[in-house]
């Protein structure tokens, strides 16, 4: 099984003190640092526009740009993200053989890497998937990594045996050619629903924390079956429809 997730906004400033064994370089490394010396060139006022932020994270960006080719700022990618799906995911008490496997097994998309394994040395940034600039020939971002990112996850989901396990944001879809993803590999999207007035409704932040808490059981667990999926459970979510692969909170 492969799992795919969503890269966070927020990234993290302190880092395990851990030594990570067999870190890997970003396979788009050289379309990033083409992108990150795009935005590099830009003012504060600019990024703000650009990136539709405040000016603090402007001001921040701006900075990380500025310095994105110090290689001693890199860190794992697993570990570089602070959303609530990397926080119940919990990387960093994994142990050396755990890491390693999930390197081969986990997918992160980025709107400036593309995708990321979780031992991709990255540098610390800010991109939407919407921003479009003269390098990517004024395409945004989703249309730019398109043809050069859906060979590859397919080939990394036939590496790790065909099924594909979507725990990523649903924009995420739009970086590959997701019709072509669903015709050559077996993708299952899961979703995890609760109960409000009598009906099953999504909610947000319990939402991510299962998509990390379930990648973190797929790669301890080795799992690499749909019946050994339906299994996960978390904080009271269990599987409720099979087919549709529906957890539910009782």
């Amino acid at each position: 099984m492969h799992i795919l997730l969503a890269c966070a906004k927020l990234m993290n400033d302190v880092f395990p003190t851990r030594h990570v064994i067999n870190a890997t370089e970003p396979r788009f490394l050289k379309n990033a640092e083409m992108i990150a010396r795009q935005l590099a060139g830009y003012t504060v006022d600019e990024l703000q526009h650009i990136l539709k932020t405040n000016r603090s994270i402007a001001v921040e960006n701006y900075m990380r740009y500025r310095n994105f080719d110090i290689k001693s700022a890199r860190h794992p990618a697993g570990f570089m993200y602070n959303g609530m799906v990397f926080k119940r995911l919990m990387l960093e008490n994994f142990n050396d053989e755990d890491l390693v496997y999930a390197n081969d097994n986990l997918t992160i998309c980025s709107f400036l890497y593309g995708m990321l394994r979780p031992l991709d040395l990255i540098s610390s940034y800010r991109l939407e998937g919407n921003v479009e600039l003269p390098c990517t020939d004024g395409r945004p971002m989703t249309e730019y990594w398109r043809p050069l990112l859906t060979d590859t996850l397919i080939k990394s989901v036939n590496d790790s045996g065909g099924t594909l396990v979507n725990l990523a944001s649903a924009e995420m879809k739009g970086l590959f050619d997701w019709k072509r993803v669903e015709k050559e590999v077996n993708v299952v999207t899961p979703s995890f629903k609760v109960l409000k007035g009598g009906k099953e409704c999504t909610v947000t932040i319990y939402a991510k924390m299962c998509r990390g808490e379930m990648a973190r059981y797929i790669l301890l667990n080795r799992i690499d079956s749909i019946s050994g999926l339906i299994k996960f459970e978390y904080e009271g979510f269990s599987i409720s429809n099979p087919e549709k692969l529906t957890f539910l909170a009782r």
